[in-house]
């Protein structure tokens, strides 16, 4: 900076030739303090992430990064067409133009922009967070200005709630004309899910909701009472009011040659799979141990 000031007073160069129209001094001298701004923003930069960044949260340590590229960014592009020109009437009078042009030309990308700012104050989800936007499912693994990037589940690939190794990138602008969905958002990361398992008419309905409720209780009964707990507290701060059970229910419905069993419990979204597939293989053992009291449908329709 002290360079640029130099050259630009002193006029070492006034013998060289012009440079596109202007003198040297005056090229080279705003030039060194265009690099003197820019390292001094990138350095504040570097420092600020550095210290902001060792939050242990990361959706916050995220968001406060994205804020900061883009104040940096905004400043620094100030600051340099303060530095080239000092004709500030013309320079707000081309920004309005130029502006107005950009406007027109990125409707879109302005539109993303908007969006991640309503992302970033609202949070109707976070870096971390399994959601579903639009036609899209997965965890979400950045936020940036423009883009959604999500770690993709389901998909075309695999089904069952498991990761398809794909990443997928969603505009953030689809976040203001389409359905936000989080899974474990809210302020609970417990999310309510259900194994529905067929029997026959024949079938001891009393016995059989006992050991579906006794084998949910034996897997997950201390954290379904731990989720139970965040749950209520997430519920407390919203006017609804919901019954919610200590521990798993089971709803029967009637088909036509069969009655389902549909068992209900609280847990975290990405246990959710693995959970139901050893909640179904627990609940068949049991079953096929008692031969006598549960019998399954043998109907086609089935």
């Amino acid at each position: 900076m002290l360079g640029g000031a130099f050259v630009a007073r002193v006029g070492p160069l006034e013998t060289w030739p012009t440079i596109v129209g202007y003198s040297a001094d005056l090229v080279v001298g705003r030039g060194l303090l265009v690099v003197a701004v820019t390292a001094l923003l990138f350095g504040s930069y570097q420092l600020l992430v550095g210290v902001l960044m060792r939050s242990p949260n990361k959706r916050r340590a995220h968001n406060t990064r994205n804020l900061l590229r883009l104040a940096f960014g905004f400043i620094g592009t100030i600051a340099t067409l303060a530095v080239l020109t000092e004709n500030w009437l013309g320079l707000l009078l081309s920004l309005g133009v130029i502006g107005f042009a950009i406007t027109f030309a990125l409707q879109q990308p302005l539109l993303s922009l908007i969006a991640w700012v309503y992302i970033t104050v609202k949070q109707p989800y976070g870096v971390g967070d399994r959601v579903r936007i639009d036609d899209a499912k997965g965890d979400v693994i950045e936020i940036d200005f423009l883009v959604t990037t999500l770690w993709e589940i389901n998909g075309e690939l695999v089904t069952t709630n498991q990761p398809s190794g794909r990443v997928v990138t969603v505009p953030n602008s689809v976040v203001l004309s389409s359905n936000v969905v989080n899974f474990g958002g809210g302020g609970s990361p417990y999310v309510w899910n259900e194994v529905g398992i067929q029997v026959a008419y024949e079938t001891d309905l009393e016995f059989a909701r006992a050991v579906m409720r006794e084998e949910a209780e034996d897997l997950f009964g201390e954290e379904m009472a731990e989720g139970i707990a965040a749950y209520r507290e997430a519920l407390a701060e919203t006017p609804v009011e919901l019954e919610v059970y200590d521990h798993p229910t089971i709803n029967v419905t009637q088909g036509d040659s069969w009655v389902e069993l549909r068992l209900r419990y609280l847990t975290q979204p990405r246990r959710g799979q693995r959970v139901k597939n050893e909640l179904y293989e627990r609940i068949l053992d049991r079953f096929n141990d008692e031969p006598d009291r549960v019998s399954f449908p043998v109907s086609r329709n089935r």
